[in-house]
């Protein structure tokens, strides 16, 4: 006798199921199992993945959701074809709608009403009684014919009795019995993180959840023979399962997918309609006419997009960023779908086609048949807009945004898990801490022991072998950044759609692997912050748009070439930076370069320096060529020649393939799937044999042929195509032209975009002041909310007050009049407003300094008490202690973030732990090879994935910036400095390249944050009286070499525990 098990819950019943849809498959397969139902509480999210697996392993799945009922018990419910599945999808959607995010309130009067070609189980509880009694009679009779009773052993004494009276009920209601196993993971070896996920969800330790937790390890899936072992003398609940599987013959791939119709002039075909707006916008782009070349390309991707019936698609996109550009909102799209001519046309995107080499293949494909993909970025302030507008032309029921699961990464698991088992949370601090990176190996014995842990420990091992199942194990869902799901029918019969955390948001179940694996179509909204940044300054400029700025100017390329590009979009990272002296871009392409070869994928590829050298004209670029009888000798350089014999793009790699190896397109196609799998573990070394052999057959050397491949293969880590590069390349260019011409302005708009990018204010307003640009500093009589240009100085906004509220700002600019002059006049501000424009110093132009104005302030509230109405105040405010220059730079930066008076180690520099350390500025001159001293605050973090451990830090003085070097050997050495100081000091060698680019290699790192906390000593507000200092204010200063003893990232104060004095320097920016 076979057997099914049907009532399998996955990790997609969040904080419940153990498994992965994926093992429960899987395991079922090996098993020997005829089938598994995968049926999650209240959710169809796993169901894409279980039938991806399914498909794979070549076993029968039953996909449905179990039915969590609010004054019912639980339901397993299963479609038996489409018409069913799009009831339950609704009835999902319903009951999410009721809901807040995450959640789902069905009733049992909800069922009736969607319960038409639903295969029906009713599940017991452990403990019958009369109301579960009362539930199965009424159940039976509303839907006779289509339900069945569970039963599951529970491995309790009493068993064979609790079976027999199911059996009895079953009989008195006229409903078949129905083995199940009740699955919760799918092997005995994950019971224990099946509790700790229902401790979590029940908010309680291991300790504290008693009854509360399974009672045995049982419900995990189990071999026929033992599942009809266990139900010896009820063979008929084995029997009933084939019912089940004879009536549910529903699938997945029933999904029929339907985009939208589009709005087209009567009597004009989609094609038509299309076909006309393509030509009229190209002729508004070529106004000299349009390229013979350019008239081709668009004529042959109209003839393949009616073919694959994609124009609707195309004119959805058209119709978004009309709306977008007709709200006076910045757009551009990118991805691959900067490949084709036709988007261009349509002002999609914005890369002249004539400029790069497209491949419209690597966009939409007649052998591949899979759905374009367009991406087009919008501000990301005012995205909303765009995204409230396609709800409403669509409507809610036909549109809705794609789902991104939420998994559990390091640091979440290790604390969740260590919660649950009862560590201190100092210990689950600590180990959250080791867990930088993710590529990291997790909690290895010495990162525990440096913790402060012992390894060996029970509880702490326990901990950490749970953590690591934890870890990628989905959490909740949350929305996509922007993937929008339109359809002509109902979305809500296709999938459940629920209510997200933002307001007037809906998303679906499904993510984009699950609806790329059944061919529904994506538009991507999403939200870019330099284009905010850039309509910004566009309207402090009064430049209309994106193609007004100047093409090809010099002057930005000269900039570039020097490697000054902070806030420039894409390039402002430190190996761009690094990058920018040695490409040396003079033109629009070398910026294509630029964006695509600081990538994952052009470094594992070892395509940086032979492209570097050859470029620089130390290294010959030609080319080999094929057999003459095999193909022309020019066939590679057509594909290589623009990039000097390298493959950097993807488009280069398929190229490769198909010009030099013969690959068919389809062939191609797949190698290109293989090289965007950069988020799993790729499969483009399947493809390895078929190239090179495919090479040499031809009459290329095996060496030059396996050199292409290992080149080709880094794009399975991550690399651009050159779509792409180019839209991005476009804003490299527009941002570094702002910086280059308008850098007052520039500075403005990054101010006003925050957050974003690299650098935060105070680097942005230092390089501002580099450039020659006068700050001032924000004012209540001369400051807006945002920053502003005032006779050609940079204005800051009052935005910059950390806490403070726009709306406090406009009512300041509505009031302000000729100017405030007195307190009285800021009465009708709120008490919080007039307590922080006092603390950021923002009072002056009432002739207030900061501490007086806090006195003021105080003294207006006392004023306003009833009990102080007809007391007699003094309009004298008393002789105050001046501030000193620390205590005002410690009150800029932690009101502000930034200082315009002096950069904290400029006060610093007198400190004994600051001895013989050279300002970064010095890094600049010294000689290569040479051992250099540094200290400065950390502004930026970086450990990529492609660098192999190696940690990359950013600091700051003074006199500017220093790039700093730490070999994975030090990592591990510093590791506790590298993760949590707000302050170092950096003893290393100079590294510096033949164009001058500079590094320091680090050899020893010292923690000195705690300095951080003595600029403000010492301390004393008008409105305090200040207490005895501690004693050990003696030692407040630390000896060179000492370190004060301090948690990273915690920085000491004159006056530890208060809230002011949390953090003065703002948390560095930090990217894994």
């Amino acid at each position: 006798m076979l057997y099914a098990e049907l009532a399998a819950t996955s990790a997609f019943s969040f904080l419940e199921g153990a498994s992965s849809p994926e093992e429960l498959v899987d395991q079922a397969k090996a098993l020997g199992l005829t089938a598994i139902g995968i049926a999650d509480r209240n959710s169809v999210a796993g169901v894409v993945r279980a039938h991806r697996a399914a498909q794979a392993a070549d076993l029968r799945l039953l996909v449905g959701a179990r039915l969590c009922f609010a004054d019912a018990p639980d339901i397993i419910c299963y479609p038996e074809h489409r018409a069913a599945w799009g009831r339950l999808c609704r009835l999902l959607s319903l009951g999410k709608s009721r809901a807040k995010k995450g959640e789902c309130r069905l009733f049992a009067a909800d069922l009736a009403g969607n319960a038409a070609g639903q295969r029906l189980i009713l599940m017991p509880p452990d403990r019958l009684d009369d109301e579960f009694a009362d539930h199965c009679h009424r159940l039976a009779a509303d839907f006779s014919g289509r339900i069945h009773l569970a039963a599951r052993r529970r491995y309790a004494p009493d068993d064979a009795a609790h079976l027999a009276a199911l059996a009895r009920l079953a009989a008195a209601a006229r409903i078949g019995l129905i083995a199940v196993n009740d699955v919760l993971h799918h092997a005995p070896h994950r019971r224990p993180l099946q509790d700790v996920l229902r401790c979590i969800r029940l908010g309680c330790t291991i300790e504290q959840a008693g009854t509360r937790l399974e009672p045995h390890g049982e419900r995990h899936l189990k071999p026929a023979a033992e599942m009809i072992r266990l139900f010896r003398g009820h063979a008929a609940a084995i029997a009933a399962q084939a019912e089940v599987l004879d009536a549910v013959r529903f699938t997945l791939d029933e999904l029929r997918y339907e985009y939208p119709d589009e709005p087209i002039p009567p009597g004009v075909t989609p094609d038509a309609h299309l076909a006309a707006l393509a030509w009229a916008g190209a002729a508004a782009r070529y106004p000299a006419g349009i390229p013979d070349k350019i008239r081709a390309t668009i004529a042959r991707e109209l003839v393949l997009i009616a073919q694959l019936d994609y124009a609707r698609y195309f004119l959805t996109v058209h119709d978004i960023v009309a709306y977008a550009r007709s709200q006076g909102i910045l757009c551009q799209g990118r991805g691959s779908a900067a490949n084709s001519a036709v988007c261009y046309a349509l002002a999609i995107t914005a890369v002249d086609p004539a400029e790069i080499d497209l491949l419209f293949e690597r966009f939409v494909s007649a052998e591949r048949r899979e759905p374009p993909d367009i991406d087009v970025d919008f501000e990301h302030e005012r995205r909303e807009e765009v995204i409230q507008y396609i709800y409403r032309r669509y409507g809610r029921e036909n549109a809705a945004i794609a789902a991104t699961v939420i998994h559990y990464r390091p640091r979440s698991a290790i604390r969740e898990v260590g919660k649950v088992l009862g560590l201190p949370e100092p210990a689950l601090a600590a180990l959250a801490a080791q867990s930088w990176n993710p590529g990291d190996e997790l909690w290895p014995d010495e990162r525990v022991i440096e913790a402060g842990l012992d390894p060996a420990a029970a509880k702490v091992r326990r901990t950490i072998e749970l953590a690591r199942d934890l870890v990628d194990l989905p959490r909740h869902l949350s929305q996509h950044v922007g993937g929008f799901i339109l359809t002509r029918d109902r979305l809500d019969e296709t999938v459940p759609i629920g209510p997200a955390g933002m307001p007037g948001r809906s998303f679906i179940e499904w993510d984009k692997d699950d609806i790329d694996a059944l061919g529904m179509m994506k538009v991507d909204i999403l939200a870019l912050g330099m284009l905010t940044c850039i309509r910004k300054c566009f309207a402090m400029l009064g430049i209309p748009g994106l193609a007004d700025v100047p093409r090809e100017d010099a002057r930005v390329y000269d900039m570039l070439c020097t490697g000054d590009s902070i806030g420039v979009f894409q390039v402002e990272s430190r190996a761009q930076m690094n990058m920018l002296p040695r490409l040396k871009p003079r033109a629009f392409y070398d910026l294509v370069i630029e964006v695509a070869i600081v990538r994952p994928g052009p470094i594992q590829g070892d395509m940086v320096h032979p492209y570097l050298r050859r470029r620089q004209g130390l290294e010959d670029h030609e080319l080999p060529a094929p057999h003459p009888q095999h193909g022309h000798p020019d066939e590679l350089r057509r594909v290589l020649g623009r990039t000097l014999g390298v493959p950097l793009f993807q488009e280069q790699a398929m190229r490769i393939a198909i010009e030099a190896a013969k690959f068919t397109p389809g062939e191609a196609n797949a190698l290109r799937r293989a090289m965007a799998t950069f988020r799993n573990i790729g499969t483009i070394h399947k493809f390895q044999a078929q190239m090179v052999e495919g090479m040499v057959a031809r009459g290329y050397q095996r060496d030059f042929a396996e050199r292409c491949f290992k080149q080709i293969e880094g794009f399975g880590t991550y690399g651009f195509p050159e779509s792409h590069a180019a839209s991005f390349a476009h804003l490299v260019y527009v941002s570094a032209w702002l910086k280059c011409h308008h850098p007052a302005e520039f500075a403005a708009a990054l101010l006003n975009s925050q957050p974003m990018g690299f650098y935060a204010p105070a680097q942005i307003v230092r390089d501002a002041r580099a450039h020659g640009v006068a700050v001032r500093a924000a004012d209540i009589n001369a400051s807006d909310w945002d920053c502003t240009i005032e006779r050609g100085a940079l204005r800051l906004g009052l935005r910059l007050i950390d806490g403070f509220h726009a709306d406090w700002a406009q009512q300041i600019i509505a009031g302000r009049g000729a100017g405030y002059a007195t307190p009285a006049d800021l009465q009708r501000l709120p008490r919080p407003a007039l307590d922080k424009l006092a603390d950021a110093g923002a009072l002056r132009s009432l002739g207030f300094d900061r501490r007086t104005a806090l006195w003021r302030v105080g003294v207006m509230e006392d004023q306003a008490l009833p009990l102080f109405a007809n007391a007699q105040h003094s309009s004298v405010t008393p002789a105050l202690p001046a501030m000193s220059a620390g205590e005002h730079v410690t009150a800029d930066y932690r009101i502000t973030g930034l200082s315009l008076r002096a950069h904290p180690m400029a006060l610093l520099r007198h400190k004994p732990a600051l001895a013989d350390a050279r300002p970064c500025a010095d890094t600049a001159t010294a000689a290569d090879h040479s051992r250099i001293d540094l200290a400065g605050v950390v502004v930026v973090r970086q450990r990529p994935g492609s660098a192999k451990g190696t940690v990359f830090i950013t600091i700051e003085d003074e006199t500017g910036i220093a790039n700093l070097i730490v070999w994975p050997a030090h990592v591990l050495t510093y590791r506790a400095v590298i993760i949590g100081a707000a302050l170092i000091r950096a003893r290393g060698r100079v590294q510096r390249s033949a164009e001058g680019v500079v590094h320091v290699v680090v050899e020893s790192l010292d923690d000195l944050s705690a300095l951080i906390g003595t600029l403000d000593l010492p301390r004393a507000r008008a409105d305090e009286i200040p207490p005895p200092e501690p004693a050990r204010h003696a030692t407040a200063e630390a000896r060179p070499g000492q370190l004060l003893h301090a948690r990273p990232g915690q920085l000491l104060h004159a006056r530890p525990g208060h809230p002011r004095h949390e953090r003065i320097i703002r948390k560095s920016r930090d990217f894994h």
